[in-house]
């Protein structure tokens, strides 16, 4: 029997804090006192018009996230709560929220049509709730029915779409919605909120349309009431009929040829006369074909030998027509778009467009825009000289650098005195085009760069010059440097030639990061994000001498953070920014240095100072930190060898905070990597710190509430851990390798239709692989018996693996290698068990015909440790 919480939910949100506290006391003792009759109450107060908005409205929350949370682990503790509800309960709840979709308070009908949703994602997949979609359909199919009831099952029945898969439904259910969601959108039989909720719910119901689309009278339908919706008198229909195309266009592209007369009339009429929202649409609906059709050429490309699937070319078709479209939407700017990188406006719109029709037709899209260009770019109007710069940025991707390279070379040098335009728009886009210019047509490794010795000199001095300019433009400017340097790695020779250049870039980059308007935009970030890129870039036995002066001018400003009055809550975070952007750079500067045998002194000289000021950033206690300065300590370990011994009793304690950071699972998994990175420069002098590191991965690897994604590099993290101590992982192996085999096991019941699984069940595979060879690997020549019971489970694990299609190069390798070790370290113990096997033969010959020189190497080996074994 429902209770009266009225009272309660109205004081829960009274001004007075005292009174609020009491009231969220009250509601939560009744919650964990009595669940269901909880819900049971909140339900009844939603669907009662009698009552406040107010408590309504809570009520509606509260009974949402009962059943719902981001969190997966959440999640699934709120779904078991649910399914353990007694079935009379679960049904009265749901009976008055179906109820509460004829009541006459909109917000009231909104609530109860997402809180049916959410009960649909739980029950439907478990074959409950059958008579749900009927229930829903018969407010749809009487007519004496009110719209208010009609526009809320539409609603409804959109998030329940939304919510499930389209494999939960039978077909005739899936034909039933669809017929009532096209009905809802009939100009003649409804007002306009019935028909916007169809609409919007048939964006959610097109995933479940497969069948009715292959179908041609059923799509037939569809296309006209959608196409006819498009041109509807109120916007948001329009709008919500525009998103209905796009997603038909991503999901249904093979069926569109006899629409897209209609659709190029319906988009061009939006683009060039509707209202923002509706046009935006309208040209998203040209990129999702972009997208399609960049992906069947990928299908398509020579290398897969592969035909792939046909494509209709819409674009090829469509480009007289279209690019004119695009080129005039770029004319339509906005006066403050340079200052907000959340501004998304048409003419941002039309640019990435164009970008994807020069991908996917190359070639063919230059004598189509270069005489807009050229006809716009000397304009007095910088409306005119902007479009021009950006439809010229826009097109770098997709033609041959045959095609662009005449072009790009008559026009750099334009570009870099457009750096000196009276117009803040223009300089902008100029220095975003000129940093695609270096990022895809400047690349002296491949034997080709827009920019010559001759001219490198007048890029650079411009480049320095323009980084003085306002925060926006500064900020493209250091992506233009960042791409200039990145084309310089690798490239012999040629990489000399910036070297001159490296001391001035460095002191512009600094004096870049500490202005004062640099924190309003991204600038402080960039700068020093295209440092790291200079510093990682240069040329070690030129710049070493340069990187060498740069490291205690770092080292002396992450000194200076410390003394950051912090007041307040951006402060701490403003300093926390500032010194990531720091341990950043001397992560780098780290690796750099510690690249030669000449140049790693000067680290080993500066790693007391170093590790000091490391400490002291995690003293500040700021998460953001935590991440860089890990792995900057990280480096440094990688550095300075076993001499990292020394910092170990003042770090180890940091070292476990960061392994028990289940909230911030992304220090977590970095903490993990560091460990790897110090077992490797410690050997066995890491011994002491042992106990405590496995307790805490053992833990880690036991939380359900520590993001999975962590769990993968702490099994590699045993192998590092076993490689380093030897025989004195002994007394770990009875509690890491049940969790191994355990992993092992998981892997074989994964998911493979969820590309996000695959990845996942990949990653963890490789460590699992990982972490028996560097046991196997530590135990081999003091204790490999120990190994012994565990051989088997391990073989078959590989069997499972080797008849896996879907397992990456990666996890081949990692498979391969561990089958040696196994071998290498076991030897004649595992003879019987490997006469058993019979699966390992085809599995080498597969590895041993592989392109890969690496895999083959190992197959070799391995292929040698077995016949080894064989013999004796």
């Amino acid at each position: 029997m429902a209770m009266e919480i009225t009272q309660f939910l109205l004081a829960a949100q009274s001004a007075d804090a005292k009174v609020r506290t009491e009231a969220e006391a009250s509601l939560r003792q009744f919650q964990e006192q009595n669940m269901p009759v909880f819900l049971l109450s909140l339900s009844v107060e939603l669907s009662n018009d009698d009552k406040p908005v107010e408590s309504r409205r809570l009520a509606g929350i509260v009974l949402k996230n009962s059943l719902d949370a981001k969190d997966a682990i959440r999640k699934e503790q709120l779904v078991q709560q649910w399914m353990a509800i007694d079935i009379s309960i679960k049904s009265q709840i749901k009976d008055s929220l179906l109820r509460t979709l004829g009541s006459s308070v909109p917000e009231a009908r909104h609530t109860a049509a997402q809180v049916i949703a959410k009960i649909a994602s739980i029950e439907i997949p478990r074959k409950q709730w059958p008579e749900l979609i009927g229930s829903l359909l018969n407010n749809m199919t009487q007519k004496d029915k009110p719209a208010a009831l009609k526009q809320a099952t539409l609603e409804a029945l959109g998030y329940v779409c939304e919510e499930i898969s389209h494999q939960d439904l039978v077909q005739d259910e899936v034909n039933a919605v669809l017929t009532a969601v096209v009905q809802g959108m009939n100009l003649a039989e409804h007002g306009p909120e019935v028909r916007l909720a169809a609409t919007k719910a048939l964006y959610n119901a097109l995933e479940f349309a497969q069948t009715n689309f292959e179908n041609e009278m059923e799509r037939n339908y569809i296309m006209k009431v959608v196409c006819d919706t498009a041109m509807s008198k109120e916007v948001e229909i329009r709008q919500a009929a525009f998103e209905c195309l796009v997603a038909i266009a991503s999901a249904y592209y093979e069926v569109l040829e006899p629409y897209m007369q209609t659709l190029f009339q319906l988009t061009s009429n939006a683009v060039k006369g509707d209202e923002e929202t509706v046009a935006l649409q309208a040209i998203e609906f040209w990129s999702s074909i972009c997208d399609e059709e960049i992906e069947l050429q990928e299908f398509e490309s020579p290398e897969s030998g592969d035909s792939g699937p046909p494509h209709s070319g819409f674009i090829e078709k469509a480009l007289p027509s279209l690019v004119p479209l695009l080129l005039e939407t770029l004319l339509k700017q906005e006066e403050d778009q340079d200052q907000d990188d959340t501004i998304w406006n048409i003419s941002m719109a039309g640019g990435t467009c164009l970008g994807l029709v020069a991908r996917t037709v190359g070639d063919a899209i230059v004598p189509l825009v270069m005489p807009f260009v050229e006809s716009n770019i000397l304009k007095p109007d910088w409306r005119c000289r902007e479009a021009a710069t950006y439809a010229f940025g826009s097109i770098l991707e997709g033609p041959t650098v045959e095609k662009l390279s005449p072009l790009v070379q008559a026009g750099l040098d334009f570009l870099l005195n457009a750096m000196k335009d009276g117009n803040n728009h223009v300089k902008d886009t100029t220095a975003w085009t000129l940093s695609r210019i270096f990022e895809l047509l400047h690349s002296p490794a491949t034997g080709f760069s827009i920019i010559s010795p001759e001219n490198l000199k007048r890029v650079v001095g411009v480049l320095l010059e323009s980084i003085k300019d306002a925060p926006n433009v500064a900020e493209k400017v250091c992506g233009a440097i960042y791409y200039l340097v990145q084309g310089y790695e690798d490239a012999g020779p040629s990489a000399s030639l910036w070297s001159p250049y490296l001391t001035d870039i460095i002191s512009c980059l600094i004096s870049t990061a500490d202005r004062t308007d640099g924190g309003d935009s991204k600038l402080r970030s960039s700068a020093y994000e295209t440092l790291n890129e200079v510093v990682r870039c240069s040329n070690i036995a030129e710049t070493s001498s340069i990187i060498a002066q740069l490291l205690p001018v770092i080292m002396n400003k992450l000194g200076q953070t410390m003394d950051i009055q912090i007041v307040s809550s951006d402060d701490r975070e403003k300093q926390g920014d500032l010194q990531a952007s720091l341990c950043g750079v001397l992560q780098v500067i780290i690796q750099k240095l510690s690249s030669t045998d000449e140049t790693k002194t000067i680290i080993l000289q500066a790693a007391d100072q170093i590790m000091l000021l490391f400490l002291k950033v995690f003293g500040c206690r700021s998460s953001t930190v935590h991440e860089e300065a890990m792995l900057a300590i990280g480096a440094l370990a990688y550095a300075t060898g076993s001499q990292f011994e020394k910092y170990m009793p003042e770090f180890y304690k940091y070292l476990e905070m960061g392994l028990q950071n289940f909230e911030e699972y992304q220090v977590c998994g970095i903490t993990v990597g560091v460990v790897g990175d110090i077992c490797r420069a410690l050997d066995d002098k890491v011994l002491p710190y042992c106990d405590g590191i496995m307790g805490l991965l053992l833990k880690d690897l036991a939380s359900s509430e520590l993001h999975r994604s962590v769990k993968p590099p702490i099994f590699s993290c045993f192998g590092d851990i076993a490689l380093a101590i030897g025989e004195h992982f002994e007394k770990y192996v009875p509690y890491a390798l049940p969790m191994m085999q355990g992993a092992a096991e998981i892997c074989a019941k994964m998911e493979t239709a969820d590309e996000e699984m695959v990845d996942y069940g990949n990653q963890l595979r490789r460590s699992i692989f990982e972490a028996y060879s560097g046991i196997l690997q530590g135990f081999k020549t003091v204790k490999p018996d120990v190994m012994l019971p565990y051989a088997q489970h391990l073989l078959k694990f590989i069997e499972l693996v080797s008849r896996d299609n879907q397992r990456d190069e990666s996890v081949t390798k990692a498979a391969v290698a561990v089958m040696g070790d196994l071998a290498d370290a076991l030897g004649s113990n595992i003879k019987l068990l490997l006469k058993d096997c019979l699966f390992y033969d085809e599995f080498l010959c597969e590895c041993l015909r592989s392109d890969d020189e690496q895999l083959k190497e190992t197959a070799g080996w391995t292929q040698g440790m077995i016949q080894r074994v064989m013999v004796l």
